[in-house]
């Protein structure tokens, strides 16, 4: 008895065959190509994790800016939004302190800053005045 599938001439079912080795082997290939893609996400994250987590940080930035806030969704967030950009604000007053603090212990006020800029650029206009009477010395020896 033959099946629908079935090679009149041969009896046997060949394209059937052919079309279920073909699966098979494209079920492998993606199975091994998956496999490999998952390799190479785990390589990456071990190698270069920060790069993955600003990624994924953009990536979700990215739906968030595209999916549409719901009513329940902008009260139950609310309080905790206004909560988190007040204790923002605070953590970056006391860092920016913090960063003053530990210039003007080593030094580094505004005006000593200024003041060392200032003997930079006065020491970096007298090596060019220098220079150039050098090179203006040279051009008239070698024209002699």
């Amino acid at each position: 008895m033959t099946t629908p599938h079935a090679d009149p001439a041969t009896g046997s079912d060949s394209s059937y065959e052919k079309v279920r080795a073909s699966a098979t082997r494209g079920l492998h290939d993606a199975r091994e190509k998956a496999a490999d893609a998952a390799q190479k996400t785990a390589s990456a994250i071990e190698t270069n994790p920060l790069a993955i987590l600003v990624g994924g940080a953009a990536i979700g930035a990215l739906a968030g800016a595209l999916i549409p806030r719901s009513a329940r969704e902008k009260e139950l967030l609310a309080p905790l939004g206004s909560r988190l950009g007040a204790t923002a604000k605070q953590a970056f007053a006391a860092a920016r302190e913090a960063g003053k603090q530990e210039l003007s212990n080593a030094g580094l006020t505004a005006d000593a800053a200024k003041e060392r800029g200032r003997s930079l650029l006065d020491g970096f206009g007298k090596a060019l005045a220098s220079a150039g009477s050098a090179a203006a010395d040279s051009a008239k020896r070698g024209s002699n």
